[in-house]
């Protein structure tokens, strides 16, 4: 398996449970989460993004909190990982300080990468941290969530964030060290798969459960996981994140690990999704220089907004229609129709004076639109 990473411009790490907090004892790994973040200060002397996805904080909250050893009640949980997070997160400054990175403590639930508008606000924070140089830490919002609790894992949530970032590439550092024909602790002929153009049926056949007993996820999540990844543009990496150093392991392949395809490009992925798969709420009809703006790869503008229609929210899908009414593009909109009525034709800075808030200078930013026409 070549450098996966060499051409990565973003990259979505996850960290599983079993590697940051020691069984036995219930402590963190120090010595291993220094050397991880030392692999993260590698990438990002090479220009490159990153973005971790940690677990642990359950599992250092229930030592914290004395909690017995074995399956936890849901108010336990919530209650260990309200403990376990203000540690976990010390844990990560702390490593990271050391190589002058500055960490950024972010806390999701399943539904902020699919309520449009959480997702916007989600993801515009998370492009923001990634422009001043932090490394955003996100864990799942297990201290309020009910049913997420039970159906999530990091696995899965590092995909959608992936997914959300137009990441180049997701590791999944964990345990396991790939993708076997069956489960290698139970089948000694099992073989290994360092490579998955696609996922097939035999593929998703293929996976176990989790052997760590601390995280909650297993090679049927990271399945998922990969499958969600995958369709969004990123390769994905399953490895064993065990030894010092692992994403220097992954890159020089003295590490086994799995790799999993992408199926097109983050950014093609996202514009094909915009375009094809979400349904208009509402038109935006812009001028003649606003066309010939898009035309040239810009954001929309207010000051070339000349009618809305339709009633919607902020993050919603839109159509961008031509003064003919022919369908430019499709794009998620940072303003409701309210809003975008108010400052439809003005320029970017008077939209504070006029609406009373500082919002955002486009209507529709580039990265959030796709042309559904050859202009």
């Amino acid at each position: 398996m070549s450098d996966v990473l060499a051409s990565a411009r973003l990259i979505v790490i996850k960290v599983g449970s079993s590697l940051l907090v020691d069984a036995a004892t219930g402590l963190l790994r120090r010595e291993w989460l220094k050397s991880l973040a030392a692999d993260i200060a590698a990438l990002k002397r090479e220009g490159k993004q990153v973005v971790l996805v940690s677990s642990g904080a359950i599992a250092l909250g229930r030592r914290a909190l004395k909690l017995k050893r074995g399956a936890l009640r849901l108010e336990e949980s919530q209650a260990a990982a309200a403990a376990g997070q203000v540690r976990l997160a010390w844990a990560w400054a702390e490593v990271l300080r050391a190589e002058d990175i500055a960490a950024a403590q972010v806390l999701l639930i399943l539904d902020d990468t699919e309520n449009r508008r959480r997702y916007l606000n989600a993801r515009a924070t998370l492009k923001t941290l990634l422009e001043l140089a932090a490394v955003p830490v996100i864990n799942e919002n297990d201290t309020v969530a009910t049913s997420e609790i039970q159906f999530g894992d990091n696995d899965q949530l590092a995909a959608r964030v992936a997914s959300m970032m137009e990441a180049d590439c997701l590791i999944l550092l964990s345990d396991v060290d790939g993708l076997y024909t069956s489960n290698p602790n139970l089948d000694s002929s099992a073989e290994h798969i360092p490579e998955v153009p696609a996922i097939t049926p035999e593929v998703e056949a293929m996976a176990g459960g989790s052997v760590s007993g601390l995280g909650r996820g297993g090679m049927t999540s990271k399945i998922i996981a990969a499958k969600i990844a995958v369709s969004a543009g990123s390769d994905v990496v399953i490895a064993k994140g065990k030894t010092l150093n692992p994403i220097a392991a992954i890159r020089n392949q003295t590490a086994r690990a799995t790799r999993f395809f992408a199926c097109d490009t983050p950014a093609a992925a996202r514009k094909r999704w915009i375009g094809g798969v979400l349904h208009p709420q509402g038109a935006l009809i812009i001028d003649d220089g606003a066309v010939r703006a898009l035309k040239t790869g810009s954001s929309l503008l207010p000051i070339g907004i000349r009618q809305i229609d339709g009633r919607f929210e902020r993050g919603d899908p839109v159509a961008v229609l031509d003064q003919q009414g022919h369908e430019i593009a499709r794009g998620l909109v940072a303003y409701n129709a309210t809003d975008a009525e108010r400052i439809a034709g003005k320029r970017s800075l008077e939209i504070e004076a006029i609406l009373g808030y500082r919002g955002r200078d486009e209507i529709i930013h580039r990265d959030d639109m796709t042309l559904t026409v050859d202009l």
